[in-house]
């Protein structure tokens, strides 16, 4: 058991210490795995960046090395953009590095039927030129909170008046409209690409990377400095910047379908291993996905009630193995993870948090290996004990001498010392051995019935 103690916080310390090497690169070696930079500089180079999804920590370090690659170059920068929103205090610092860049920071709300929803409404607004595709929408900024609920102190009015004001002083400083803009935030406004460019919340509409940079040719905008530049981007040439492995790899890990699965997985693995101490590979596993969960949540500033909801749910399952409770314990846990589930992230916009189909699949599959692992150890405690003395108990014997009621039979091999629980038996009947008392067995005449 010690060893098996041994391996699994080894594990353990393995993943912790995996994440913590992450976080060292991410923030002292910004270009590592970077994709090579050219050597040419002019304004007439754009380098283009591609963001499909959540705004999370991994998408600003992400965008910071992009910009500041473009600041080399002196090129362009251009944010192909498609989110349902992100983290409130991530949206600050994408948006506070776009207005302090040393370049002109393009956003294009490219993907057709994509959209710049909460935080993309506020990085569409601070760019130097905003750019829709037809078939996409902007807007639905407000900060959802929970039930008036805190964060970090702040309380939630305090936050929606921090985000207006916010909105109306980006569209100022862009010349937008300051007004719909700010009703983005306060009424949840959403705007076609069309209705978009009608009522000046972004400057043009384009299909494609080539066609922004082609309508954007000409166009005058001014740096955070104070200096105005001229775009000229006709027939610029295009440079495609990809995330490097690491921001790929959390990317992936910072998505709330992949970490509710990693929490998921984790605590399947513990609850295997608890229940059948000595697997060694599934508690390895599962405490590894455990604390790589952990982190995605707290990283996605998940609403710790769900979790604690969740973790609930992990205590209700490994009790019920130990507990008679007939199933209610189990039952309980499958409630408690359903509706911690379900408030992971109810605090968010529409389209960041986990799918409804996972978590029914999930909360099925848990329920299902619960009462597989239930079953089991009933099975297993119900068992005959088939090793050692108490593997002798109901076994059959044969009486090597007459039992008046002390003698000897013969079991498995073996003479034993025997004593007879009702009356007399003569040697060469079998017997049925009922109790065993240290090297004498107390046994009956054996009932053929």
């Amino acid at each position: 058991m010690r060893r098996i103690g041994a391996l699994f916080y080894l594990g353990c310390f393995a993943a912790g210490f995996c994440l913590m090497l992450t976080a060292t690169i991410l923030n002292y070696l910004p270009g590592a795995f970077a994709t090579p930079v050219a050597a040419e500089n002019g304004r007439n180079r754009v380098v283009v960046l591609e963001v499909n999804g959540p705004i999370v920590p991994v998408v600003s370090h992400y965008l910071s090395r992009g910009i500041e690659r473009a600041e080399g170059e002196g090129a362009v920068c251009l944010i192909n953009l498609n989110t349902p929103g992100g983290l409130y205090n991530v949206t600050q610092e994408i948006v506070t590095m776009i207005s302090n860049a040393k370049t002109p920071v393009i956003v294009f709300v490219g993907t057709s039927g994509g959209w710049a929803a909460s935080a993309g409404a506020f990085i569409t607004m601070g760019a130097h030129a905003a750019v829709m595709a037809p078939g996409t929408r902007i807007g639905a900024a407000h900060p959802v909170t929970m039930g008036g609920q805190q964060e970090d102190g702040v309380p939630a009015e305090k936050i929606a008046a921090d985000a207006s004001a916010w909105m109306r002083s980006l569209a100022e400083l862009r010349g937008r409209d300051a007004g719909l803009a700010e009703e983005m935030v306060t009424k949840s406004r959403s705007f076609s690409a069309a209705e978009a460019v009608k009522l000046e919340l972004v400057d043009l509409i384009a299909r494609d990377v080539p066609e922004v940079c082609r309508k954007l040719s000409g166009k005058r905008v001014t740096l955070a400095d104070g200096h105005t530049v001229t775009l000229q981007l006709s027939g610029a040439v295009l440079e495609e910047m990809k995330p490097n492995r690491v921001e790929s790899f959390l990317g992936t890990l910072l998505n709330p379908d992949i970490a509710y699965i990693l929490l998921t997985i984790g605590m399947a693995g513990l609850m295997v291993e608890i229940y059948h101490p000595g697997l060694i590979i599934p508690g390895v596993i599962g405490g590894i996905s455990l604390l790589l969960g952990l982190y995605s949540m707290g990283s996605l500033d998940a609403y710790w009630g769900g979790i604690i909801l969740i973790l609930l749910a992990f205590g209700f399952f490994i009790a019920e193995a130990f507990a008679p409770t007939h199933g209610v314990l189990g039952t309980g846990g499958v409630v408690s993870f359903i509706f911690g589930s379900l408030l992971l992230f109810s605090m968010r916009k529409a389209g960041f948090g986990v799918s409804i189909g996972l978590i029914a699949a999930m909360s099925m599959a848990l329920a299902a290996l619960t009462a597989l692992l239930v079953t089991a150890v009933v099975r297993g405690q119900k068992r005959r004990v088939l090793t050692g003395l108490e593997g002798l108990v109901g076994r059959q014997a044969v009486a090597r001498t007459d039992l008046r009621p002390d003698g000897k039979v013969f079991l498995e091999g073996e003479m034993w010392q025997a004593v007879s629980e009702e009356g007399d038996i003569r040697a060469g009947e079998k017997v049925e051995v009922m109790q065993n008392e240290g090297m004498s067995l107390k046994v009956r005449r054996f009932d053929r019935q």
